[in-house]
C-alpha cells in the first residue's frame, strides 16, 4: 500500500481563505482535554483542510514503514537492551533471529521510498529542545502541529509516518549505544551523545522510567495496528457510510483514535529527551504516562469492538450477496445441473461426491442430466422415517435400474453446526452403510450454502430431513418432496411439484391410498377384490370382541374379509407388541411388521403434508387464498377429509376402523359405532343387500352417530407444515377446539 497524498505542494507556504489556525492552548501541564468532541473538530478540520506545503511529499510503502518501525522498537524495548548496551555487542546472529521473528529478511532488505523530508519535520516538533528547556510543553498544540505536517495523507498514513519518525530517533541512539563498547567511531559519537552514564544507570536509577516509557511505546504500536486494521475494513468495496456509522468506524472515531496516538507519541518523545539528555536528574511524569497508557486502552478496547463490527457487517453483506447469487442460480433453469451442483458441493477443484456403493470418491460429472435429490439431514437419521423412504425407493431404481422413473441420484447433504472428530466418525459410519451418494467432505458445502439450506423462506432445514429436487437443468423443483415420495414412491417421478398436483387430481380415497404397501399380501387381497379392514387401538378387550364380529358379519354378508392391525399414531412399543403378540397368539388377524407401524402414520401424516399443499396451490392459482377458502376446500374435499378422520382416529387409544375393497367407497368409524353397527347387522343386512356392504354399513353408521350422546375427538397435526386455523371434526362436522401439545415419550 502506497502513500499516495491528496496533492503535491511546491515549495512554498500559502494559507487559503478558508484557513482556519488551531485553537491553541496555555493550560498547565496536569491539564488535560476532557471533551473530546472540539478537539476533534479541530483534527477533522486539519485533515480536510489542503494548505501546501514546503516539500514534495514521496509516494512510499506503508507496510515497509510500519515494518521497519515494529522491529526498531521492539529491539530497543526489549527486556535486556539495556544490559546488552553497557556489557558487550550483540552476536549478530542474534541480530538476524530477532529480525526474522519480525519480518522476513528478503522484506526488510527491498529498497523503498522515504519521505526524509517529513520525518525531519515531524522529529522537529517530536523531539524540540522545549522538553529540556521548558519553554513550553503544550503537547496539544504539538500533536497537532504534527497533524498539519502529515495533513495531505490518510488517517493510517499520519500514524505511521509519526511512528517512522520516532522510531528513527529512537534506533539511531540505541544503535551507537549497542556499538558503543566494539566500535571506535559508536564509542566518539556516544561520548559527544554523553551515552556512558546513561548507559550505567539503565539498570539502576533510570530502569523504571524505561520500563514505564517501553509501556507506552507498546501500547502505541498496538493500537497503530488497529488503526489500520481499521482503515483497511473502510475501504472494503462492501463497506459503506450507512454500515461505518452503525458501527462507530466513521472519521470522527479514527481521527479520535488517531488524535490521541499521535498525542502519546509526543508523550513518548518527551520522556525520551528527558531521558536521554537529563539522565537521572529528569523527573518523569508518572501521571502523563499513565493517563496516555490508559486512553490507548480504552481506544484500544473500542477499536477492537469496532473492527469486529465492522468487520462482521461486511461479511454480513458479502455473505447476502453471495446467497442471492446462490438464489439466482439454484431457482432458475441452466443448459445443465452442472453450474448449480458446483454451487452446492465445491471442494479445491477435487471430486466433491462419494459413491457410497461403490466406496469411491467421485465428482459431480456423474449427475449431469439427471434428477437429484438432496438428501438433507442431521447426524440422527438411520432410524428416521424419511431413511427407510429414500432406502426402499433406492432398493427399486436398483432392481430396475433402466425404467424412466429410475433415471435420478440420491446425495446425503449432512448439515451440523460444528463438526467434531466424534461427529465426523459418525459421519463416516452412515456415509458407509448407504447405497446412494453422499458429500466426500462436509466441508464441500460451504457456510454460505448452509445458510441457504436453513433460511425460512428458502429449504427451512431445522431437523427435521428434507429431500430437495433438483431437475436435470439444475432448478430446484421442490423444496421438500418427503412427502410425496412417502406416499406415492416412484411413480412421482420426477418430483416436481406439478407431478405431485397431477397425482392428487387423480386421486380418490380409496383402500389402495391409505394402505399403501406396508403388507406384501395387499396386492393380491386387492386384486381378488377382497374386503380389507384396517384397524387399530390399544384396548384388546375391544380388538377380541371387534374382529370376532368382523369375522361373523363377513361369514354372514358372504364377503371375503381380511382383517389387518395397523396399532396408533405415537406408539407405545411395549404396549402395541404385546398387544401384536397376543393377536397372533388368538388369531384374531394379521399384523403388519413392528417397524411398518410408525410407517404407515408416518404416510398419513405425509398424506395431510402433501395433499393441503395442493389444495393451497390450487387456491393460489385462483387468487382466493383465505382461511376460510382454505377451510371450505378442505371440508369438501373427500381424500382431505378421510385423511383427517385417520389421524384423528390415530390420535386416541380406543378402538377405530376402517373397511373398503378396491377404489370402492370405503366405511370408517371409531372402534365404538363400529362394533355397536356390525353386532346389529340384521338391522342392515336388506340394505346390504340393496346397496352393497360398505354404502348399507354407512348408512348405519351415520344414523348410530347421530344417536350417540356424545363424543370426545382430538387431532394431533405435525407442526413441520401446514397449520390451519380450524379443522372440522372428523365424526360430527363441527370445528373442533385448538390447543397447543408439547409431548415427550421415550417409550
Amino acid at each position: 500500500m502506497a502513500l499516495v497524498p491528496h496533492n503535491k505542494a511546491p515549495n512554498t507556504i500559502r494559507r487559503g481563505n478558508n484557513y482556519r489556525p488551531p485553537l491553541l492552548s496555555r493550560d498547565g501541564r496536569r491539564q488535560f482535554e476532557t471533551d473530546d468532541s472540539s478537539l476533534i473538530s479541530q483534527v477533522l478540520f486539519i485533515d480536510e483542510s489542503h494548505d501546501d506545503r514546503p516539500y514534495d511529499p514521496t509516494p512510499i510503502s506503508l507496510k515497509h514503514i510500519l515494518q521497519a518501525a515494529e522491529v526498531i522498537l521492539s529491539h530497543v524495548n526489549t527486556p535486556d537492551i539495556h544490559s546488552n548496551v553497557s556489557g558487550s555487542a550483540v552476536p549478530t546472529d542474534a541480530h538476524e533471529d530477532a529480525l526474522e521473528h519480525h519480518a522476513s529478511p528478503s522484506s526488510l532488505h527491498e529498497s523503498y521510498g522515504v519521505p526524509t523530508s517529513i520525518f525531519i519535520a515531524i522529529s522537529c516538533k517530536l523531539f524540540t529542545k522545549k522538553w529540556l528547556t521548558g519553554e513550553d510543553d503544550s503537547k496539544k498544540n504539538i500533536a497537532l502541529g504534527i497533524l498539519y505536517a502529515v495533513h495531505q495523507y490518510n488517517w493510517q498514513e499520519k500514524v505511521v509516518l509519526v511512528l517512522g519518525t520516532f522510531a528513527v530517533k529512537n534506533g539511531e541512539l540505541w544503535l551507537v549505544a549497542q556499538l558503543y563498547s566494539t566500535y571506535a567511531l559508536a564509542k566518539e559519537i556516544g561520548k559527544l551523545e554523553q551515552l556512558p552514564e546513561l548507559l550505567e544507570r539503565a539498570e539502576t536509577d533510570l530502569k523504571s522510567k524505561f520500563e514505564a516509557y517501553n509501556n507506552l511505546v507498546k501500547a502505541v504500536l498496538r493500537v497503530t495496528k488497529l488503526i489500520i486494521r481499521l482503515q483497511e475494513l473502510r475501504c472494503d468495496p462492501y463497506s459503506t457510510t450507512e454500515l461505518e456509522s452503525t458501527t462507530n468506524s466513521t472519521d470522527f472515531h479514527t481521527a479520535t483514535a488517531v488524535y490521541w496516538t499521535i498525542w502519546s507519541l509526543v508523550v513518548a518523545a518527551s520522556h525520551f529527551v528527558g531521558i536521554t539528555g537529563m539522565g537521572p536528574d529528569y523527573k518523569m511524569e508518572a501521571w502523563e504516562l499513565s493517563f496516555s497508557i490508559q486512553k490507548l486502552e480504552s481506544i484500544h478496547s473500542d477499536l477492537e469492538e469496532t473492527i469486529n463490527s465492522l468487520y462482521d457487517a461486511i461479511q454480513r453483506k458479502k455473505d447476502d450477496e453471495a446467497l442471492a447469487a446462490i438464489a439466482y442460480i439454484l431457482e432458475n433453469p441452466h443448459v445443465d445441473n452442472i453450474k448449480p451442483l458446483k454451487v452446492l458441493f465445491f471442494k479445491d477443484d477435487q471430486p466433491a461426491l462419494y459413491d457410497c456403493y461403490r466406496k469411491r470418491r467421485v465428482s459431480i460429472g456423474l449427475l449431469k442430466g439427471k434428477v437429484v435429490i438432496l438428501f438433507l439431514t442431521d447426524l440422527d437419521i438411520l432410524h428416521e422415517n424419511e431413511y427407510m423412504i429414500v432406502q426402499q425407493m433406492y432398493m427399486g431404481k436398483r432392481h430396475e435400474p433402466m425404467k424412466p422413473e429410475s433415471q435420478y441420484e440420491v446425495v446425503w447433504v449432512p448439515i451440523v453446526d460444528t463438526w467434531t472428530e466424534d461427529k465426523y466418525e459418525r459421519f463416516e459410519s452412515i456415509r458407509n452403510s448407504m447405497e446412494w451418494y453422499s458429500v466426500y467432505l462436509p466441508s464441500v458445502v460451504s457456510p454460505t450454502v448452509i445458510r441457504y439450506i436453513r433460511k425460512e423462506d428458502k429449504w427451512n432445514f431445522v431437523k427435521k430431513p428434507l429431500l430437495v429436487v433438483m431437475d436435470p437443468q439444475g432448478k430446484i423443483v421442490h423444496s421438500n418432496a418427503v412427502h410425496m415420495m412417502c406416499v406415492f414412491g416412484s411413480i412421482a417421478f420426477p418430483f416436481n411439484k406439478d407431478r405431485e398436483e397431477v397425482l392428487w387430481e387423480e386421486e380418490t380415497w380409496r383402500i389402495e391410498l391409505v394402505a399403501g404397501s406396508i403388507d406384501e399380501n395387499l396386492i393380491s387381497w386387492i386384486t381378488e377384490r377382497k374386503y380389507i379392514c384396517l384397524y387399530g387401538g390399544e384396548d384388546i378387550n375391544w380388538i377380541r370382541n371387534f374382529t370376532r364380529a368382523a369375522r361373523s358379519v363377513a361369514w354372514e354378508a358372504g364377503i371375503r374379509l381380511e382383517l389387518l392391525y395397523v396399532g396408533k399414531r405415537k406408539v407405545k412399543e411395549k404396549v402395541v407388541k404385546n398387544i401384536m403378540r397376543i393377536i397372533q397368539n388368538e388369531n384374531l388377524s394379521h399384523t403388519i411388521e413392528w417397524q411398518f407401524i410408525s410407517f404407515f402414520w408416518t404416510r398419513l401424516e405425509s398424506m395431510w403434508e402433501s395433499k393441503g399443499h395442493q389444495l393451497q396451490n390450487k387456491l393460489k392459482k385462483s387468487s382466493q387464498l383465505r382461511t376460510t377458502d382454505y377451510v371450505a376446500v378442505k371440508n369438501d374435499d373427500a381424500v382431505m377429509q378421510g385423511i383427517i378422520s385417520m389421524l384423528t382416529f390415530g390420535s386416541s387409544d380406543h378402538g377405530w376402523a376402517l373397511i373398503g375393497t378396491g377404489s370402492e367407497e370405503m366405511s370408517k368409524a371409531n372402534g365404538e359405532h363400529m362394533l355397536r353397527s356390525l353386532r346389529e347387522f340384521n338391522a342392515w343386512k336388506t340394505r346390504h343387500s340393496e346397496l352393497g356392504f360398505t354404502p348399507a354399513l354407512n348408512e348405519y353408521l351415520a344414523g348410530v352417530s347421530k344417536q350417540a350422546p356424545y363424543h370426545c375427538s382430538s387431532l394431533m397435526l405435525p407442526v413441520t407444515g401446514i397449520m390451519p386455523d380450524t379443522v372440522a371434526c372428523a365424526e360430527c362436522g363441527r370445528i373442533m377446539e385448538r390447543f397447543n401439545m408439547f409431548r415427550c415419550c421415550t417409550d
